[in-house]
């Protein structure tokens, strides 16, 4: 789905699209980190009134939502509407908050984060283990190294982490090429790497017009190539004996 919430309509339309060519959740950002502090017409965030918005649009398509909790105090608010709750990279360490969504029933979506290896991250999963949260789903999104300042290497994509995370963990593991890449132009391909590697499920970021997406308009795939892509995906599926 879209990074961030935009308008009900859009992501009514959105939702309708991705479960139409095989999408089995929709994640939106209601509340939104971003890497600077700016806000304005054109880059913003919805909060509660998108989160109200997803729970629309689940109730018509009943597509599952996921959605990212940022605050430890806004944990209540954002269970009561997620079916996943989505923890970012930069939360990865924030154990107040992995402590408090071990307690809260709903599954989590744990990000990588960009500076941390596997022994981190797991440890990460622990906390919601040692909570109560045994609902965990691993995510990766790229890790930074020396020459991830280049345009085409935001992140670096860790396609050997997941047999990696194989050797040591039974939880699942999804790959994120958007936010990894962070260009629409590699997202395909980083896509057919994860799925052939065996990935157990990919977030795409889709929108109906990329360019003028209200977050991260290079990252994001239009209709047709999503449609086109997860035709590919499910061809390399097959041939690795996995279903998508």
């Amino acid at each position: 789905g879209p990074c961030t919430i935009e308008n009900l309509d859009q992501l009514r339309d959105i939702a309708s699209h991705v479960k139409d060519s095989g999408a089995v959740l929709l994640r939106g950002g209601a509340y939104k980190p971003m890497t600077f502090p700016y806000r304005s017409k054109t880059a913003f965030e919805l909060g509660e009134e998108g989160l109200a918005f997803m729970r629309r649009v689940r109730d018509e398509t009943g597509l599952p939502l996921v959605t990212e909790v940022v605050d430890v105090r806004l944990v209540d608010q954002v269970a009561e509407t997620a079916d996943m709750i989505q923890v970012g990279a930069r939360n990865m360490q924030n154990f107040p908050l992995l402590e408090e969504l071990g307690r809260c029933g709903k599954p989590v979506l744990l990000k990588r984060h960009f500076g941390c290896g596997i022994r981190d991250w797991l440890g990460a999963a622990e906390y919601l283990y040692h909570h109560g949260n045994d609902q965990v789903v691993l995510c990766e999104r790229g890790i930074s190294a020396a020459h991830t300042h280049e345009p085409t290497a935001r992140f670096i994509v860790d396609i050997q982490v997941i047999p990696a995370v194989r050797s040591y963990s039974h939880l699942p593991i999804v790959i994120d090429p958007s936010h990894a890449t962070f260009n629409r132009k590699f997202v395909p391909s980083i896509s057919r790497a994860a799925i052939a590697a065996g990935a157990d499920g990919l977030i795409l970021e889709v929108h109906p017009t990329p360019e003028k997406a209200a977050v991260d308009p290079l990252q994001a795939l239009s209709y047709e190539v999503f449609d086109g892509l997860m035709g590919d995906l499910r061809g390399i599926a097959r041939v690795v004996g996995k279903t998508l």
